[in-house]
């Protein structure tokens, strides 16, 4: 089963957040994980993948406008009925990330993709949106982006796992 994480970085760390997210989805047997800039994605990859995560730095406590740019012009791009869930970074704790993973999420819904955090029925480390890390905590936040993709793609797989991949 195929999963592809897009992200736009500007400094390095959101790009570094979806490396995490990419190795917790390979943790899950038979899981194809790959990263992608929006400027370069691989079309044929995302079309057949399950699971589809967007990363997004946070600016002015919101989304980056180059994730919304990609939303608002992928109207040709079908990614429904496919497992979807979102991660920020930011510089400030209270940099307005929750509302970056909200907006992200949003679009996912309208997209008409099923949304899915690894929330925190699953117990510890809680995930309720999305995970997020700031400046301050970024070393110590990689596992936690590592979990969530381990989430996302069993969750995938335990949706999509009798469909061709």
């Amino acid at each position: 089963m195929k999963a592809a994480v897009l992200y736009f970085s500007k400094g390095g760390h959101t790009k570094k957040m979806a490396e995490a997210v990419a190795e917790g989805m390979r943790m899950v047997a038979g899981v194809q994980a790959e990263i992608f800039p929006l400027d370069s994605i691989d079309a044929e990859f995302l079309k057949e993948s399950k699971a589809v995560v967007f990363g997004t730095p946070t600016y002015y406590a919101n989304t980056c406008w180059q994730v919304k740019k990609w939303f608002d012009e992928s109207w040709e791009t079908d990614l429904s009925g496919k497992l979807g869930g979102a991660f920020a970074t930011a510089d400030y704790a209270q940099g307005g990330a929750d509302v970056a993973l909200q907006t992200v999420l949003s679009h996912l819904l309208v997209k008409g993709m099923l949304v899915y955090s690894g929330g925190s029925a699953l117990g510890q480390p809680y995930i309720h949106l999305g995970p997020v890390c700031s400046k301050e905590t970024f070393e110590q936040s990689r596992p936690l982006y590592v979990t969530f993709g381990e989430r996302i793609a069993q969750k995938a797989q335990e949706l999509f796992a009798k469909q061709k991949s």
